[in-house]
């Protein structure tokens, strides 16, 4: 009999890597913390480790510099090659009438107190999360790690980077979470179903780790992994669309047909609102900020400038000369300080870099790729790469009788995706193909036999992708033409990179007009760019598609229960997964 469908007790999960959005399915809301974690020092001597929200490496390369000079004028003229809606030119701010301006301001202090406050660590023996976590002493004795890296685990060779360590930091996150905003004791979760999402490209081993953190961990007592460009569809109202995802760390493309994720058309590049920031603030140094003390490596100033980037800069058009602008200094225990700003284009110039990467100035990183080959598990008997193996050890294993050409071809079918095992001497000559993870580098392993490209559909792209050529690039990437009109006809922008900028949605349309193939052009009434869709929170429409799911008949036979997960593992996620495994 089919269990009866308790909503309150489905808790969605939309882990991100600047915040953290999880609510029950019967809320509007959802609660919204910043994914991060300060764990107190065992010893006075223990050396303090901190993810910066600001840094990036790539952009310490002796050649950032020229590449932002370079991509900068190339973002001038595209400003100055489009007109206004009036047909007018935009006028430029020369830079030197700007700088002269900021050279002269001075703050005024508008109050005693800012009434904001370090957070008091004497409540908290251990452990502090969210904004507790942000908002303590550079002196107190914590260190900060953010688990969650431009959409995948945050795993590096320092203090809190293995693999057990993140994943005890999001334990200890969701976990106060749940019991502090939520009021769900732990101890009662084994009551509480979880929906959770996951990128479009995804990883397998980091997906089994998270399953192991709900059902074992946690101790939920049943859990739905799924995607989230699919439940971004579900959150819109839409059945098919191009999906855009601007986060904080990653900007993710991907075409969904009738809640099918394809998975050749998906992409993700590794920038997104933070690298939006960065460039803001080189833009705003370059201006002579007038708050000359601003240091991007200290939360606080890096709160600063994510909340200016947030206010001023914008996509459009009409927006034209310079703006003298005011805003706020507040650290906690100190006065309020009010600054004037002048700014020229800057506010344009920086939103820009989503179409002209190279003025993030990232330079020595991959920053695109595409779904990768399966790595393989040893925990999953159904795994593609274990039957290639020992398909393979087999036919190595057993002499060529008579008559036996021993190049036998074997299918190995499976419901979700067919595999295709190769003769033996295709295989040991095949070319190797890297077995690096998604998103870190490792040494090199020894290739694993070659399979079909149904499996093997990861692409090489070297150069980074403007947001305009990756959707261009997805929506191509589609299986017919009356997919691709699909596509071009719904482009829905989500997260909160850059689609609360005004001006965003005419901006992304005509890019994208003027460089699609003229035969669709022609066959494409209009390209539709949807960034609020429902009058909705873009940044929400996610976690609003896993609430939606949490009512939908046919999810009942998804959910996969703690005592399956224990006994079954990776077997009852390859047969219960709503996408291809």
């Amino acid at each position: 009999m089919v269990e009866p469908i308790q909503m309150a007790t489905i808790v969605v999960i939309h882990p991100g890597s600047y915040w953290l959005r999880i609510g029950r399915a019967t809320d509007t809301l959802p609660v919204t913390i910043p994914h991060v974690i300060a764990r107190r020092h065992k010893a006075n001597a223990q050396p303090k480790y901190e993810d910066k929200i600001l840094n990036r490496e790539g952009i310490l390369h002796k050649d950032s510099q020229t590449q932002r000079e370079q991509a900068l004028r190339m973002v001038d003229q595209a400003i100055w090659s489009r007109k206004t809606s009036e047909g007018l030119r935009r006028h430029t701010t020369p830079l030197q009438q700007v700088q002269a301006y900021n050279d002269l301001v001075t703050p005024q202090e508008l109050d005693e107190d800012s009434g904001m406050k370090w957070t008091d660590t004497n409540t908290h023996v251990d452990i502090a999360v969210g904004e507790e976590a942000l908002y303590l002493k550079q002196t107190e004795q914590y260190s900060i790690h953010w688990p969650i890296r431009h959409g995948h685990f945050n795993l590096h060779p320092g203090p809190g980077g293995s693999m057990t360590a993140v994943l005890q930091d999001m334990e200890d996150i969701w976990g106060n979470c749940l019991q502090k905003n939520l009021n769900i004791p732990i101890k009662d979760l084994k009551h509480y179903r979880a929906i959770l999402l996951v990128p479009d490209i995804y990883n397998r081993q980091h997906v089994k780790e998270l399953m192991n953190l709900l059902m074992i961990r946690l101790g939920f007592g049943a859990a739905i992994v799924h995607q989230e460009s699919v439940m971004a569809t579900f959150g819109c109202g839409v059945s098919s669309a191009c999906v855009v995802d601007i986060g904080d760390q990653k900007t993710s493309v991907c075409c969904v047909e009738d809640g099918i994720s394809h998975r050749n058309t998906r992409l993700c590049m590794t920038y997104g609102g933070a690298d939006i920031t960065r460039t803001f603030t080189w833009l705003l140094e370059r201006a002579h900020f007038p708050y000359h003390e601003c240091q991007p490596e200290k939360t606080m100033d890096a709160l600063l400038l994510i909340t200016l980037k947030e206010t001023f800069c914008h996509l459009d058009q009409d927006f034209d000369g310079a703006s003298l602008l005011d805003f706020h200094v507040s650290y906690p225990n100190q006065p309020t300080l009010q600054y004037q700003l002048k700014l020229g284009d800057e506010t344009f110039q920086a939103p820009m870099g989503v179409f002209y990467p190279q003025l993030f100035g990232v330079v020595g990183e991959k920053m695109v790729y595409t779904q990768q080959r399966n790595q393989g598990d040893p925990d999953d008997i159904h795994d593609e790469l274990y039957l290639l193996q020992t398909q393979s050890q087999q036919q190595q294993s057993t002499k060529v009788k008579p008559g036996n050409s021993g190049t036998n071809e074997c299918a190995i079918n499976q419901p979700t995706e067919a595999v295709t095992v190769l003769p033996i001497n295709q295989i040991n000559n095949s070319s190797s193909q890297s077995q690096n993870d998604l998103l870190h580098h490792h040494t090199e392993e020894t290739p694993p036999p070659a399979i079909s490209r149904r499996i093997s559909t990861s692409q090489s792209l070297d150069k980074p992708l403007g947001l305009d050529q990756a959707i261009l690039h997805s929506i191509d990437c589609c299986s017919s033409d009356e997919t691709k009109k699909k596509m071009y006809s719904c482009i829905v922008v989500l997260g909160g990179g850059i689609s609360l900028f005004q001006g965003v949605t005419d901006m992304l349309q005509h890019r994208i007009q003027s460089k699609m193939p003229p035969s669709f052009r022609r066959a494409v009434e209009k390209v539709e760019v949807i960034c609020k869709a429902k009058d909705l929170d873009p940044r929400l429409n996610c976690w609003k598609g896993g609430s939606v799911l949490a009512c939908l008949d046919t999810t009942q036979e998804l959910w996969i229960r703690q005592r399956e997960w224990k006994k079954y593992g990776l077997k009852v996620l390859r047969e219960r997964s709503p996408f291809v495994w």
